[in-house]
């Protein structure tokens, strides 16, 4: 499809405008749409048939070229943009130019769970959406069936959410539910272990792997909160990230990325 940026789409063309409306949670659910910025989140949007339609300047039609390429064969509708229309679609200081209207990619959390998860991640009350995204990232990397956020969270859908999961938001069964009980239960009735991270847990995750041999859940607790006593007794186990060094905790991120990589190694290798 040839782009014409004699004549591209302002920030005041009204497709432009409905599309800087998504940047709000109200818009998303009102339009079941969201939007995201950037390389790696178009490209899998496009890759995966979320994408309806795609925003891209000249500058960015040049550098991502086979993107473009791509939502043609895809028939994913292409429209020139300039510079200030992709200001005002972009929540990042510099904008990459490279912008995706997608359809609403979230799982139920049955159907995320599918028959027979072997390692799931569940955050709770996930505040920050750097977070959440990062989540998603590292669960994808670690080959996790399923990441639910559970109870008030931030939206994955949310622009900055899915920019920091790379993508990830398309690869990965993602489901968002507010009832907690309800997630931790269809967790359980899969049969999955429930593990949750503490400082005083019982068990060290350097002794943990005969539990991280089991098909597992994850709970990660809220970024300034971390678990409550209430959700830690829904808990199978609680596990103790052993600290070597002086520091006093690790952040969420931290603190998921080595339990999701611990659980990866042990069930890759015991499935050989």
């Amino acid at each position: 499809m040839a782009l014409d940026f004699l004549d591209p789409f302002t920030e005041r063309t009204p497709r432009i405008v409905n599309a800087a409306k998504l940047h709000r949670a109200k818009e998303r659910r009102k339009a079941e749409r969201f939007l995201v910025e950037g390389e790696n989140a178009v490209d899998a949007a496009v890759a995966t048939g979320a994408a309806t339609d795609i925003f891209v300047t000249e500058q960015a039609a040049q550098r991502f070229r086979h993107i473009v390429q791509a939502a043609g064969h895809m028939g994913v509708y292409t429209h020139a943009i300039d510079e200030r229309a992709a200001k005002s679609l972009s929540d990042t200081v510099t904008s990459t130019g490279l912008y995706a209207i997608c359809t609403p990619v979230l799982w139920t959390t049955g159907k995320a769970l599918g028959r027979a998860p072997k390692l799931v991640t569940v955050p709770v009350e996930t505040s920050e959406p750097g977070n959440a995204g990062t989540l998603m990232r590292v669960s994808d990397a670690m080959g996790a069936d399923a990441v639910l956020f559970a109870g008030e969270t931030v939206d994955p859908q949310s622009g900055k959410a899915a920019r920091a999961s790379a993508g990830s938001l398309f690869h990965v069964p993602v489901a968002r539910n507010t009832d907690v009980k309800d997630v931790l239960g269809q967790v359980r009735a899969k049969g999955l272990t429930i593990l949750a991270t503490a400082a005083d847990g019982e068990v060290d995750l350097d002794d943990a792997e005969d539990l991280l041999a089991q098909p597992t859940a994850w709970l990660f607790g809220n970024e300034a909160h971390g678990l409550g006593e209430e959700l830690l007794a829904q808990a199978d186990h609680r596990v103790r990230i052993p600290i070597r060094g002086r520091a006093e905790s690790l952040n969420l991120a931290t603190a998921a990325a080595i339990c999701l990589y611990e659980s990866a190694r042990v069930q890759a290798r015991t499935s050989d």
